[in-house]
């Protein structure tokens, strides 16, 4: 069975960090990009960050952009996505997907997502 773990979520003040982790079993680990999404309340799901299976390659949205970084540790099956300076706008479900293309931007694109990982960001 293949399940993504998202954790590390929680309630931080505006120019706080936080440290994503996104743990997968059941599937060849390496064989997928691993996207970071996230989904405010009455909003769209959109993509916040990924790496790419194929050379590791990371690749950011604009309004994270030299805040967040994304890094995978692929002896441990785990993704992390460090976010620092977070803003109030950064408030949302944070979500993990696994595709099978080479780099994953879109939700359309995730075979497997994790269970989400409240962030929440006072001002």
């Amino acid at each position: 069975e293949v399940q993504l773990q998202a954790s590390g979520g929680g309630l931080v003040q505006a120019g706080g960090s936080l440290r994503l982790s996104c743990a997968a079993s059941g599937v060849p680990f390496d064989d997928y990009a691993i996207g970071w999404f996230r989904q405010a309340p009455g909003k769209e799901r959109e993509w916040v960050s990924c790496i790419s299976s194929s050379d590791g390659g990371t690749y950011y949205a604009d309004s994270v952009k030299g805040r967040f970084t994304i890094s995978r540790d692929n002896a441990k099956n785990t993704v992390y996505l460090q976010m620092n300076n977070l803003v109030p706008e950064d408030t949302a479900v944070y979500y993990c997907g696994a595709g099978l293309d080479p780099v994953v931007v879109h939700p359309s694109q995730i075979g497997y997502w994790g269970q989400g990982t409240q962030v929440t960001v006072s001002s």
